[in-house]
């Protein structure tokens, strides 16, 4: 399978911790559909197991590496810290004493910044036909992820592996 690129929303609050520059939030919550796709998506728990020992993940400010990087987790160590836990994948870290840094903080504050959202590629996933017509689509595997991001806005979602594997299943219905 080549492996795409995916980038997803989760509408779960990014915060700061109270006088500090702690940055915390869900890049991604497991058994949560899907917003804002032509289809509905879950994460299964599990998708993420192995994935961060081999994952190099960036913390940018909606994914815009031309900005800056926030903090990182080389192949789990770093100024990023992620966990999975029962609920989805935790990130958390300091925001850097830079102008990315302040105006992240700042704009968390204001409420400019409320969201979070993860790239990644899959490596395993099941297409379902439901029985109103659409599809779901369960992830199963996650091969890497590269980045999690506190975003302005978690209207957007872009895709560029999914149709492939929607007209496979598709077919198979045929």
């Amino acid at each position: 399978m080549d492996a795409k690129k995916e980038i997803r929303n989760t509408t779960h609050e990014v915060r700061t911790v109270e006088e500090s520059r702690r940055v915390e939030g869900y890049a991604l919550l497991f058994d949560v559909r899907s917003d804002a796709l032509s289809f509905e998506e879950v994460i299964e728990p599990g998708a993420l197991d192995g994935v961060l020992a081999k994952s190099d993940v960036l913390a940018l400010l909606d994914h815009n590496p031309g900005r800056g990087i926030l903090a990182r987790s080389k192949y789990g160590k770093g100024s990023l810290s992620l966990e999975i836990d029962e609920k989805g994948l935790k990130y958390s870290f300091d925001a850097p004493n830079t102008a990315l840094g302040d105006e992240l903080l700042e704009n968390i504050r204001r409420g400019e910044v409320d969201s979070s959202s993860f790239a990644f590629n899959v490596s395993e996933d099941k297409w379902e036909k439901k029985s109103d017509g659409g599809w779901k689509r369960s992830i199963q595997k996650i091969e890497q992820i590269y980045d999690v991001s506190p975003v302005y806005s978690a209207a957007y979602s872009q895709t560029s592996v999914y149709m492939r594997g929607k007209e496979i299943a598709e077919k198979e219905l045929q």
